[in-house]
């Protein structure tokens, strides 16, 4: 049977180097006249020179305004209980910077009579960081839940009143959620100065790309507009308005026979982006409530609430252009 093993001695240059290596700082507050001592590590983490008289209210002014009554209280309440503590906060470097700190100790070191404490601090910036940014990402994700679902009963109500049967309603109930969620998947962080979600070429092709199949003649949706990126929101309102010109050109328009023709152009400047939807039929002449149903409705009060704009239609020989204008400020949110 073999026997257990002994704890080795670590020598006092060891227990340094661990230290050190942990990217610990020591410290020592002697409770009575307020003297804190701590080693060069400390001295750098407080990002303060190194001083021989440093005291407990000297540090404190280096706390973040925010957290400074409660560090003093903290520290203070251990004046009176023998144990273990630990408290984080944050303090201010240089310039503005905030760094986390956590203070881990002893009060008393078990022996009230030496009214004494020590403990270590260590720099806990990035799990704080983390964590905050773990909160940020739970609360937009709550937030794009709360304004999906809105969206989608805003949807439902208005497609059950434009529809005279159920199974109708399901369709373009579904037609519509499907192209939310068309727009969502190509939300995506852009580069530097594209914008935040989705960029507006991608948008066009990606929705009307099913459209472009339907018939013989392929490649007859033609898209040139700006290379722009846009914002979240922005993608998800101008999904619902491709996807209603879409509909109403596949009903009535260019996209309802295998020889129609359309064409998106678009041009920004500093204050709009204009885009131009232009339909044109072999035959016929675009028919239909374009502008008066319940899709049209939908229309208006996302380009004109959401986005910020105003649309157009002027019917033409055999075709029909639709014009709109947006406010390049509201296609980055």
């Amino acid at each position: 049977m073999s026997q257990a093993k002994s704890q080795p001695d670590w020598s006092a240059d060891e227990l340094r180097r661990a230290v050190k290596s942990a990217g610990v700082a020591l410290w020592t507050w002697i409770v009575d006249d307020d003297a804190f001592f701590m080693d060069a590590k400390a001295y750098e983490l407080w990002d303060i020179p190194v001083e021989e008289d440093l005291t407990f209210e000297h540090l404190s002014a280096k706390v973040h305004p925010a957290d400074r009554d409660r560090v003093r209280a903290a520290f203070v309440a251990t004046r009176a209980i023998d144990g273990a503590f630990e408290i984080d906060f944050r303090i201010l470097t240089g310039g503005s910077d905030v760094r986390w700190i956590s203070a881990r100790g002893q009060g008393n070191e078990g022996d009230a009579a030496t009214n004494k404490m020590t403990g270590i601090f260590l720099d806990v910036t990035g799990r704080k960081q983390a964590e905050e940014g773990h909160e940020l990402l739970a609360g937009e994700m709550s937030h794009r839940v709360k304004n999906l679902l809105a969206l989608a009963a805003g949807l439902t109500n208005i497609t059950s009143r434009s529809t005279e049967t159920k199974e109708e309603m399901v369709l373009q109930l579904m037609q519509r959620l499907t192209a939310l969620g068309r727009a969502h998947e190509l939300v995506r962080p852009l580069a530097d100065g594209q914008g935040s979600a989705a960029l507006l070429g991608d948008l066009f092709t990606v929705l009307l790309a099913p459209y472009d199949d339907v018939g013989a003649f392929a490649g007859r949706i033609r898209v040139a507009v700006p290379r722009m990126g846009l914002g979240e929101r922005a993608a998800t309102s101008l999904a619902l308005v491709i996807h209603e010109l879409a509909t109403n050109s596949l009903k009535y328009g260019a996209l309802s026979n295998d020889t129609g023709l359309l064409d998106i152009s678009g041009t920004l400047s500093e204050e709009d982006l204009e885009i131009v939807w232009s339909e044109h039929r072999e035959s016929g002449v675009n028919t239909g409530s374009t502008t008066e149903g319940y899709g049209s409705k939908l229309l208006q009060r996302t380009i004109s609430g959401q986005l910020g704009g105003a649309i157009d239609y002027e019917w033409v020989e055999h075709g029909l252009v639709v014009t709109l204008r947006l406010k390049a400020s509201r296609l980055a949110g």
